[in-house]
């Protein structure tokens, strides 16, 4: 296990809803252009609250539904939501002109924990209003974004572990935890198979958040006929400054299904 200090980069979640119509639709599909900024937002004892800018990028103008939620994840990687009140934000229905942006108000209701609080807030497109009232006339992309925010505690702790790095039926099967009191994301896993000091293959899982006090499950299927050659395997984890890593002896067959 190794302690690091949590720099990689953040990332909004994106999530694209696709409207449906009943029966046939006239004109075409479309998507509109919108942009939040920061993608993160971090509070703390001295900072309660921060600023987001919603801008509108398209020629129309564009009506928003904005809604917060606890944020947890499983082991699988699948993000949990649930109701909150730790969160306030203002306004929480705005229609921007084209080209114009808003500030929008997000401030804490509870105090720092020892561990690092997480929530999420969505800003979500709403249909344009001749939409409501003629469904039928077009079909329109609308685009909701999650915008994480953070609660920092008075001290910040990010310990990285790799455990249970095992193989069975030619999958690799590990676990990501982070006993620290915030969260990290790491800037790469990798997996090698070696063999005699060299690696005969080399693939990189994607990383994503793991939650303060949480850990993340992977399973990765091992490649053949590359698998066969290796005799040991290697799981690396990259943050910005210093890796973990783990390495897993590979018996004859384990690459069998």
């Amino acid at each position: 296990m190794l302690q690091t200090t949590s720099c990689a980069r953040f990332a909004a979640i994106l999530l694209t809803l696709t409207g449906l119509v009943s029966g046939v639709f006239i004109g075409q599909a479309s998507a509109s252009t919108f942009n939040v900024s920061p993608t993160q937002v971090f509070l703390s004892g001295k900072a309660s609250s921060a600023l987001l800018t919603l801008r509108n990028d398209s020629e129309e103008p564009l009506r928003f539904q904005l809604s917060v939620f606890a944020w947890d994840q499983s082991p699988s990687g699948e993000m949990t939501l649930a109701p909150t009140q730790d969160v306030v934000f203002f306004p929480a229905l705005l229609t921007l002109a084209p080209k114009e942006e808003r500030k929008i108000r997000v401030g804490r209701m509870v105090a720092p924990a020892n561990v690092e609080r997480t929530y999420r807030i969505f800003v979500e497109e709403l249909p344009s209003l001749e939409a409501v009232s003629n469904p039928a006339a077009s079909v329109k992309v609308l685009t909701k974004m999650g915008i994480p925010i953070f609660v920092r505690p008075a001290k910040e702790d990010t310990t990285a572990g790799i455990t249970g790095a095992e193989t069975h039926d030619g999958t690799l099967h590990f676990t990501l935890a982070n006993s620290g009191t915030v969260h990290f994301v790491p800037e790469r896993i990798i997996v090698r198979g070696l063999a005699d000091g060299k690696s005969v293959f080399e693939t990189q899982i994607p990383a994503w958040y793991v939650l303060a006090g949480g850990k993340r499950d992977f399973e990765f299927e091992l490649p053949k006929p590359d698998c066969g050659r290796a005799t040991a395997l290697q799981v690396q984890v990259a943050f910005n400054s210093s890796t973990i890593d783990q390495r897993v002896e590979l018996p004859a067959g384990s690459c069998t299904q």
